[in-house]
């Protein structure tokens, strides 16, 4: 672990190191941790700016598509003089303006097996905030196979769903146990059909965020091999077990 934290870092996170679950140790690990976001929309960018705000020390962001107008709503690293720029380059630029402390790699083309392959070994903690199964199982069968820890999440009108996935246990669920593959299509999770909530997005992605930093500092209840299921138009809560199926 690097140097102890100057007095700026100190001041910067104070009312995050005084929790007694965090101190100085705790944003420690927190400036050393590598972080990968999968897709800057709805979910991607309030998980990014408050993990650049927690003091992460390295975070890469992949999205090959540029801002159109109606991601505005719930997207919220963009505005409309961002519309037809790309994702990464804006989200990036805004987020060093928060912290430009914290090293950001980009990845701003379409990612398949091969250069996600390439990526996912090098970060510890991957968030998956896309919008299509074909992905979702790509970074779920990745994350598997390098045993990442994976926070997924899911959106859908007023609903949400969040998936955590500590790939370094043996004969853990994963992803593929809860959505079956022969039975979704990559409509399913696509804003244009269903439609979202702008807070429904932004509370999800805070929440994903919310995992990962539970993790690099190993507190609070673990949400490992469950899923939380939001009904945020009811006000429903459900944490479910994930089995694996054979």
């Amino acid at each position: 672990m690097r140097a102890k934290l100057n007095k700026k870092e100190i001041e910067k996170f104070s009312r995050q190191i005084i929790l007694k679950n965090v101190g100085a140790l705790g944003q420690r690990k927190i400036r050393e941790a590598k972080v990968l976001i999968i897709g800057m929309g709805g979910l991607g960018c309030p998980a990014a700016e408050f993990l650049i705000r927690s003091g992460i020390g390295t975070l890469g962001l992949a999205d090959y598509d540029t801002v159109g107008l109606s991601n505005i709503h719930r997207q919220i690293l963009y505005s409309e003089k961002d519309i037809n720029k790309s994702k990464v380059k804006i989200s990036k630029k805004k987020l060093n303006e928060i912290n430009p402390k914290t090293k950001i790699n980009i990845f701003d083309y379409k990612l398949d097996k091969i250069k996600l392959n390439k990526i996912i070994k090098d970060y510890d903690y991957i968030i998956d905030g896309t919008d299509n199964f074909e992905s979702k199982f790509l970074i779920n069968d990745l994350s598997l196979k390098y045993k990442k820890f994976l926070v997924a999440g899911a959106i859908s009108k007023f609903d949400g769903h969040i998936f955590n996935f500590d790939f370094k246990i043996k004969k853990n669920p994963s992803l593929r146990d809860f959505y079956q593959e022969d039975i979704v299509t990559n409509d399913i999770l696509n804003c244009e059909y269903d439609g979202i909530l702008g807070t429904v997005a932004g509370i999800v992605g805070t929440m994903q965020a919310n995992e990962i930093l539970k993790k690099i500092l190993n507190i609070g209840q673990n949400l490992n091999g469950f899923v939380l299921i939001l009904d945020l138009l009811n006000l429903s809560i459900r944490r479910v077990k994930l089995r694996k199926r054979k």
